[in-house]
C-alpha cells in the first residue's frame, strides 16, 4: 500500500501526521509555509482517509505505512509533525525507529496504551450508537462539537464535516465489503516513549477532553527531555482553530531542532 501524499520544498525533511477525525488537507495551513521556510515537507493520507483507500487486507501498521512511504521517498530521517491519531503513530516511529526521525511535535497526541477515561468512552459510545443507527450526519456533527474548540469558525468546522463524513464514507463501505473475512489483528506491540532519542515538543489544548490533555502531561513526561506548552485557546485541533499561530509555533520549534 502507497499512502497518497504530497511533497513540497527542499531541505531536511518534515513529514505531516493527521488527526483520525481529518485527512491531510488538514494541514493546508502549514504545508507550504513549512516548505517555504526551507523543509521538504511531506503530508500524507492513513489508509482508510482522503485518497487512501480503505484496503481490504489486513491487518496492518500505520507507522510501517509511513516509513515504507518514507523509504520510498529517499527519506531517511525526517521530523514528525503529529496530531491526535498521528500523533500516537509520531510517537510509535520515534519510540521503534528513533534512528529515523530528527525531532518529534505532538499536537494533542495519543499516547499508545492508554486506557479510556470516562469522557473519552462516552464519546465512542455515542459515536457507536449514531453509526449502528445509520445517523452519519449526527455522528459528524458529534465529533466536530467535540474535537472542535471555541476558536473554531464556520468554514472550520465545515471542513472538518467534509473530512469526518469521507472518511466515515469510505471505512464503513470496506468494513461491509470485508465482513466476516479479515483476520484477527494481533495485539500491537506495547510502545515505550522513553525510547524516543529526538527533541520534543508536546503541546495540549486547555479545551480539549482530559484525556489528551493527561496522555499530553504524560508523553512530556516520559519522553526524555520534552518540552511542553499548553495552549489556552485550544481545543483537540489548534492547526486548523488558529493556523497561523499554531504555524509559527511548529516553525520556531524546526527551526530549532531540525538539523
Amino acid at each position: 500500500m502507497t499512502l497518497s501524499y504530497d511533497v513540497a520544498g527542499d531541505g531536511p525533511a518534515v513529514v505531516l501526521l493527521h488527526s483520525s477525525v481529518c485527512d491531510r488537507r488538514m494541514w493546508d495551513a502549514q504545508w507550504q509555509a513549512l516548505a517555504d521556510a526551507g523543509h521538504r515537507v511531506v503530508r500524507c493520507d492513513f489508509r482508510g482517509f482522503g485518497a487512501t483507500p480503505a484496503e481490504a487486507v489486513r491487518p496492518y501498521r500505520d507507522a510501517d505505512d509511513v516509513l515504507a512511504l518514507l523509504d520510498a521517498l529517499g527519506i531517511d530521517r525526517a521530523a514528525l509533525v503529529g496530531a491526535s491519531f498521528g500523533g500516537r503513530v509520531a510517537v510509535e516511529i520515534a519510540a521503534r525507529r528513533p534512528e529515523r526521525v530528527t525531532s518529534l511535535a505532538l499536537l494533542c497526541a495519543g499516547l499508545p496504551g492508554h486506557e479510556p477515561g470516562p469522557a473519552l468512552r462516552d464519546f465512542g459510545a455515542r459515536e457507536d450508537e449514531l453509526i449502528e443507527a445509520g445517523d452519519l450526519a449526527g455522528a459528524v456533527e458529534l465529533n466536530v462539537t467535540t474535537w472542535l474548540g471555541p476558536e473554531a469558525d464556520e468554514a472550520v468546522r465545515e471542513r472538518v464535516r467534509a473530512m469526518q463524513r469521507h472518511a466515515f464514507e469510505v471505512q464503513l463501505a470496506a468494513d461491509a465489503e470485508a465482513a466476516g473475512t479479515q483476520p484477527q489483528a494481533p495485539a500491537a506491540p506495547p510502545v515505550d516513549p522513553t525510547a524516543v532519542e529526538a527533541p520534543a515538543l508536546v503541546v495540549t489544548g486547555a479545551h480539549d477532553l482530559p484525556d489528551f490533555r493527561t496522555m499530553g502531561t504524560r508523553l512530556a513526561t516520559l519522553i526524555p527531555g520534552a518540552r511542553s506548552t499548553e495552549l489556552p485557546w485550544a481545543g483537540h485541533l489548534p492547526s486548523l482553530e488558529r493556523p497561523a499561530e499554531v504555524t509559527a509555533l511548529l516553525q520556531d520549534f524546526l527551526r530549532g531542532s531540525v538539523a
